[in-house]
């Protein structure tokens, strides 16, 4: 060999390699647990803006709570606001999706005499549990949001923050 030659040797190539993957193999990890719990905060959040546009909807049009997520979205281009589209959430959360959850809201409690609903069940389900969550929430007309780890979420489980 000759002593100008420039370049890294196969051994000096595979020990690069392999440090680079044992980092990695630390890192991915990492990363996919803050992403399941970034996914788990926006979640939470989102049942807080959720039932906070029901309030807004059911003083703003006097007709109790929505009837679905939809009809809280924003109206169609160039329509103002109305019961049937009040504008009150973007069209990613009005959709039923939204950070590795799907949210899926039943209006309960109706009264025919006054033809409102006066209560609603949300629950809010890791898309893929484990991989884009790892908990899932249930709230409803109390606004206490509950979690349960191992299935969907009730009225009955343990509240947020306790």
């Amino acid at each position: 060999m000759r002593k100008n030659e420039r370049g890294f040797s196969l051994i000096e190539l595979l020990i690069v390699v392999a440090i680079i993957l044992i980092i990695a193999a630390i890192a991915i990890p990492n990363f996919l647990r803050s992403r399941i719990a970034a996914n788990q905060a926006s979640a939470i959040e989102s049942l807080r803006v959720i039932s906070t546009a029901q309030v807004s909807y059911s003083t703003t049009y006097g007709t109790g709570f929505s009837t679905s997520l939809s009809v809280l979205g924003p109206p169609a281009a160039g329509q103002g606001a109305s019961s049937t589209a009040a504008g009150l959430l973007d069209e990613v959360l009005a959709g039923g999706d939204k950070s590795g959850y799907s949210f899926i809201y039943a209006p309960a409690l109706y009264n025919a005499a006054t033809n409102t609903w006066n209560g609603y069940s949300l629950n809010a389900n890791p898309a893929i549990y484990g991989q884009s969550g790892g908990v899932y929430y249930f709230t409803d007309q109390s606004f206490v949001i509950r979690a349960n780890s191992a299935t969907t979420a009730g009225s009955t489980d343990v509240s947020v923050g306790d």
